[in-house]
């Protein structure tokens, strides 16, 4: 069993780095640091989606993660209409702060689940339909990693990237 436990502490300690990011590319922390409240709205070149919009995309899914890794009662938000804002841009830059504070806190919490459930990453949750904390936790990492570059392309198209 010994050996078990220090394989899922390596396990845990690369995947808080996956979810973390910045090993292999820019973290989603970088990628929002600095961005002009004027610039959240705009959608150069016919891209469908706003940065506000991408951020707020990634908070929701995120967060649907989290409470369904933990709480079985968890019911997702309606897919896709309730995981992407309507609006282009926050209401405020209140509002803004906001969702990049609740990225970083869920994200910190889904870490502390990884390590408290850390001898169980293997097990299907009892709900759901074969999903794991493993699972969750991958998933997590990619979802966010793609949108992180899209938030990149568009700050690029914008002349708002400075690396």
């Amino acid at each position: 069993m010994q050996i078990q436990s220090s394989n899922n502490n390596t396990l845990i300690t690369n995947l808080t780095d996956l979810l973390n990011g910045g090993k292999a590319h820019v973290t989603l922390d970088d990628a929002l640091k600095n961005i002009q409240f004027d610039l959240l709205d705009k959608k150069p070149g016919g891209l469908p989606y706003s940065i506000w919009q991408i951020a707020e995309h990634i908070r929701i899914a995120q967060w649907d993660m989290l409470e369904f890794s933990h709480n079985e009662k968890h019911k997702s938000p309606k897919w896709p209409d309730e995981y992407w804002p309507s609006e282009n841009n926050p209401r405020s830059e209140i509002e803004w702060e906001k969702c990049i504070h609740q990225i970083k806190k869920d994200r910190q919490t889904f870490i502390e689940l990884l390590k408290k459930n850390q001898e169980h990453l293997f097990e299907p949750f009892s709900y759901g339909d074969g999903q794991t904390l493993l699972r969750e936790a991958l998933l997590l990492a990619d979802h966010t990693s793609y949108h992180t570059g899209e938030i990149i392309i568009l700050r690029r198209l914008l002349n708002s990237w400075v690396k």
